[in-house]
Order: structure tokens, then C-alpha cells, then sequence
């Protein structure tokens, strides 16, 4: 039966839902799917202003995390924080303005705007697409400044390496095939360059059959927790200090022989009419507090051009 489904970071507190029945619900789209008629735009976007936590804030967290680096307990690490924003949208129509491969509405919950993948299964392939590294698209020379940075480099192979783990206890052949590659993020802040990587693998025959089973050991996705993963998600947990909910979980659609998903990044929280964005970075025993700070905000967005 085709589904869709909706998976909290901590697995608490998952949404699966008949097709047929979602819209009640969800609104979603894919790339290749979606239960809305139309992304004509229901209002206009006039401003938009973020209240971040202070850097000294931010900093403290931060050095709970290089300790745990420099202690060994993990060495890449996902680090987010919550960013109240105010603008003249609401979350519904966010999502009907917002431009992205992958949009997900949760009703008087959350809209994530997406650009990661997360699984796609196509004909018993899977693939997985990490995305890891970020820089304004500001200058002409800004992606390659990216694709030469050391520390974005190293976290990119440790992610890439993680995911590659990853597959490999669901599929046989895993191959990466396709690494570092750009993808230009149009925002109404500034425009972005991000980096991806895509991994693939050949699943069971079976695997229809298996899809819950296949979701569960690729769970919590990889690029927005960190390397070794259970220890690092108990890092997270103690030094972040809130919840991030459906934020960091995934989202997707299955066609009954097709998957496909994201990783539910850009993302706002409706919190009783509050709205929360949620946005991070990985860091790394290179990574610099002030520019960890400065891309968790980067990503305070929404594509709308």
C-alpha cells in the first residue's frame, strides 16, 4: 500500500499515513510526487528577521562539543540550535511560496523546505545523498574556495564514509559514485553553495516487504548527527539542550515498490504561533566557533527569490 510518512529525529513520534488520506494532515512534495494541485503563491513575502542566541551562548555549547573531540568520543559532530524569526507568513503559506526539491508541511506543526536527500529506492537501488558543506554564493570563486577547504573536506569524507556504513547493512555493492559535487540554493537571504555526495547500493529482492526494517537501521540519518553515531547522537543530546523534534528526522513516500525521502533540514516550527527556525553545522577538531556560529545562521532561510 503507498505511504507516507514522517519520522521524528528521536523516533518518538512517527506519522505514517495511507496516500489517499495525507492531505488531511500532510502536505508534501518530492520531485517526482505530491498531493497539492498547485504551488501558486496564496501571499507575499514582505520581511523576515531572525533573533539568534547570542555567539557567547553558542560558544559554550561549542566547547562541550570539542571536548568530546578532543577526548575521542566522537569527531564529527552535528550541532544545532533554535532561532526564533518573525516574518508575515505563516507556516502554511511558507510552504506554498518556498521553491525546493523537497516541501513538507505538517499541519500546525512544522514546514521544512529540503534540499537533502535522504533514501531513494528505485528499482532496488538505493542511494543516499549526504550533504555536507556550506558557503555563501557571494563571490565568484565561492564554490571552489569550498571544495578546497580542509576542514569541509574532512567532514564531507566522514560523512560520505558513515553513510557508506550506513547502506552497507541493508544493500550489497555500496559504491560511492559520484563525490563532492555543488548545488546552488537560492534563498531570500543570499544564495548558497552546498555540497553532496551520492552513494549507492543494491537491495534484496524483498525489500517491498522490508521498507520498515531498511528505514530503522539507516536511522537517525548520518549527516545531521555525526561519527560514531549512537555516541555522538548522546553528545547532542547533552550538549544542545532542547528538542529538536521532527527537525533533523525524515520525511518520505513510497509508491510500493519506489521510495523516496529527505532528511527534514530548513525547517520552522510553529510553537503555539511562534515561529522557530531550527538550522546547525558539523563540527570538527579544525572547526572555528565564530564560523560554526555564522553558518547555523547562513542557513536561516527561505528559498524564495
Amino acid at each position: 500500500m503507498p505511504f507516507v510518512f514522517i519520522i521524528d529525529f528521536e523516533g518518538k513520534n512517527p506519522v505514517v499515513l495511507p496516500v489517499e488520506k495525507a492531505h488531511q494532515t500532510i502536505l508534501w512534495k518530492t520531485p517526482g510526487a505530491s498531493n497539492v494541485q498547485t504551488d501558486s503563491k496564496k501571499a507575499e513575502f514582505h520581511y523576515w528577521r531572525m533573533f539568534p542566541e547570542s555567539f557567547e551562548a553558542y560558544r559554550r555549547k561549542f566547547n562541550v562539543v570539542m571536548k568530546h573531540i578532543l577526548n575521542g568520543d566522537t569527531y564529527l559532530l552535528n550541532l544545532t540550535q533554535p532561532t526564533p524569526i518573525e516574518t508575515n507568513l505563516n507556516i502554511e503559506e511558507i510552504f506554498y511560496l518556498s521553491r525546493a526539491p523537497y516541501k513538507v508541511l505538517l499541519k500546525n506543526c512544522f514546514v521544512c523546505f529540503s534540499p537533502e536527500p535522504f533514501i531513494r529506492i528505485e528499482n532496488g537501488q538505493i542511494s543516499s545523498f549526504p550533504m555536507k558543506g556550506t558557503i555563501p554564493a557571494d563571490t565568484d570563486k565561492a564554490g571552489e574556495t569550498l571544495l578546497a577547504d580542509s576542514k569541509e573536506l574532512a567532514e564531507h569524507n566522514t560523512i560520505v564514509d558513515l553513510i557508506r556504513n550506513d547502506l552497507s547493512l541493508v544493500a550489497e555493492n555500496v559504491r560511492v559514485e559520484k563525490f563532492r559535487y555543488l548545488e546552488r540554493i537560492y534563498t531570500n537571504q543570499k544564495d548558497l553553495w552546498q555540497v553532496s555526495s551520492k552513494i549507492t547500493g543494491e537491495l534484496p529482492a524483498d525489500y517491498p516487504d522490508r521498507i520498515g526494517e531498511i528505514l530503522y537501521k539507516m536511522l537517525p540519518a548520518g549527516s545531521v548527527t555525526g561519527a560514531p553515531k549512537k555516541k555522538t547522537v548522546e553528545i547532542i543530546m547533552d550538549a544542545e539542550q532542547y528538542e529538536r523534534g521532527y527537525y533533523t528526522g525524515v520525511f518520505g513516500y513510497f509508491d510500493g515498490k519506489n521510495l523516496d525521502s529527505c532528511v527534514l533540514i530548513r525547517y520552522i516550527e510553529n510553537q503555539n504561533g511562534r515561529l522557530i527556525y531550527k538550522s546547525g553545522g558539523g563540527v570538527t577538531f579544525m572547526s572555528q566557533p565564530e564560523t560554526e556560529y555564522n553558518e547555523m545562521l547562513n542557513k536561516v532561510y527561505v528559498p524564495v527569490i
